[in-house]
């Protein structure tokens, strides 16, 4: 009997060992991964499409403006209407070389819904964004984009899970809900799938605090 409950005692400590070791480690996973401080002055690339460059409102009041204003970053707008995320792949070497920015806001894939590409192609071209910019020694930043449902055309938007599962597998902060939030919202819109010039400055805001809860932006 003693050698029975003695390994019923072993047992028990090992389980309380394991349940110990991994719950430190399910905590890390629930915390946003976090970056370094950008400073002011700094080059960031807003690497995106239309939502990026601003179609719906002014070139002032484009995100990327409204981002520089809002931060005192140098914003690039790295954004062209119409891009599919294998279309800002292919140009993205050259924007890296061209402005060696500190820091890269992902914000693509839409047209690649709207035009029903492969998911898995589009997964593929995002985070091979999101590793070439790391490469370039750029910190990343990856916006979710909306999906294309049919609760989406009842004004009901909700990200793709795909952005959720890179910024994971990558351990890279993610901005969740920005453009869901926004579209969702009639009076923030221009068209159907684009901001205007309100939905693009509460865009920026989300997206400052998101970049100050990842310590990208000093607080």
């Amino acid at each position: 009997m003693n050698a029975l409950h003695a390994l019923a005692r072993r047992r028990v400590l090992a389980a309380g060992l394991l349940a110990a070791s991994i719950a430190p480690l399910a905590a890390c996973g629930r915390k946003p991964s976090r970056g370094q401080a950008v400073p002011s002055g700094a080059t960031v690339l807003a690497l995106g499409d239309s939502l990026t460059s601003g179609v719906g409102a002014s070139a002032d009041t484009a995100y990327p403006a409204v981002l520089q204003r809002l931060t005192g970053w140098k914003v690039i707008n790295g954004g062209i209407s119409g891009d599919t995320s294998a279309q800002a792949l292919k140009r993205l070497p050259e924007l890296l070389q061209k402005h060696q920015p500190a820091l890269v806001i992902v914000s693509i894939g839409g047209n690649d819904f709207l035009r029903r590409q492969s998911a898995s192609a589009t997964r593929a071209n995002v985070y091979k964004i999101c590793e070439q910019a790391r490469a370039a020694g750029a910190q990343v930043l990856l916006v979710a984009i909306p999906e294309l449902t049919i609760l989406a055309t009842l004004g009901q938007l909700s990200d793709h899970a795909m952005y959720e599962d890179i910024a994971k597998e990558l351990g890279i902060p993610l901005h969740r809900k920005g453009w869901s939030g926004v579209l969702a919202d009639a009076r923030l819109r221009s068209d159907n799938i684009h901001a205007n010039a309100a939905g693009y400055e509460l865009f920026t805001q989300g997206l400052v605090d998101t970049l100050k809860d990842t310590g990208l932006l000093a607080r």
